[in-house]
């Protein structure tokens, strides 16, 4: 296949990118510069969408960055990153002459409503009760495209773990030097997936012709992962202690506090229509994740 990659260029992108090419696809990168297999958005808008097979976004500013002070100038910048570049690649494909079979986007869990109990499947509802949830529903509402061949696909990624990027690269060197720990009460739920698994079900919705709508990108174990399981077991893949938990307060002063929501409560979100679409997950246990991206 020839795939169109919005954001190809990032953290999961690269992952995407080199899997889909071991597997025999060609890739071309939509981003802010065009150049050797990559086109420009401004070119996208412009001229329209290259000939391809299907196309992925994957483009999103870094919620998380702790450099970025939160306001409203850098809640445009979240809201165009993920909805302005989705919506873009959707008019393309709706505009097509060709348009291709598939158009897979990666969203995020924020879409369910943060619990301690509550499990979510993809046929659970959400969406409407915070600004991430709202992100999530104005998001994929721009990925719609209402008629043609194209058939589409939403994956709604937990926490991605992997090297050299995301949540570890923040992480590791506070854990390395014997800093971290739990974060606020450490009870709340922490969904998350292998970078390699996100990559993979990405590319299993792209090769299987008869998948369409929601799956939920997260480790069939993550609904019984706490933060403070996620923090044993990274220290134990480093072989550090994690003694030093991060209070709330600290944690609302540096993100804000609709960003510490992210942090402080969390999700057990279920991979139900992803196991059941045939995927079968590279890491779906949190100890062999942890140590194959620190080792």
């Amino acid at each position: 296949m020839r795939v169109l990659v919005g954001g190809g260029t990032g953290f999961v992108g690269r992952a995407l990118t080199h899997l889909l090419q071991s597997h025999g696809h060609e890739v071309t990168h939509v981003s802010r510069q065009g150049g050797k297999n990559r086109i420009s958005w401004e070119e996208l808008s412009r001229v329209g969408l290259p000939q391809c097979d299907a196309v992925v976004n994957l483009a999103g500013e870094n919620v998380l960055n702790p450099f970025r002070r939160w306001g409203d100038a850098f809640c445009k910048e979240v809201i165009s990153s993920r909805v302005e570049t989705t919506r873009t690649l959707a008019k393309a494909i709706a505009d097509a002459d060709q348009p291709p079979n598939a158009w897979v986007v990666v969203t995020g869990v924020g879409y369910y409503r943060p619990s301690p109990t509550a499990e979510y499947t993809e046929d659970s509802p959400g969406g409407n009760f915070d600004f991430f949830s709202r992100l999530v529903s104005s998001w994929e509402a721009a990925a719609v495209i209402p008629d043609g061949p194209t058939r589409g696909v939403l994956v709604r990624s937990g926490v991605v773990l992997g090297r050299g990027g995301g949540a570890i690269s923040q992480m590791l060197w506070p854990f390395w030097l014997g800093l971290g720990g739990p974060i606020g009460s450490g009870h709340q739920p922490f969904p998350w997936i292998h970078i390699q698994d996100l990559a993979g079900i990405i590319c299993h919705a792209l090769e299987n012709e008869c998948l369409q709508g929601v799956f939920n990108g997260v480790s069939p174990s993550s609904p019984a992962t706490s933060n403070s399981t996620f923090t044993q077991e990274f220290a134990a893949a480093l072989g550090r202690p994690a003694l030093l938990p991060m209070p709330a307060w600290a944690v609302r002063a540096v993100f804000g506090v609709e960003r510490a929501v992210m942090l402080l409560e969390g999700q057990k979100v279920v991979p139900k229509r992803t196991l059941e679409s045939g995927y079968h997950f590279i890491f779906p246990d949190l100890s062999a994740a942890l140590k194959d991206i620190v080792a």
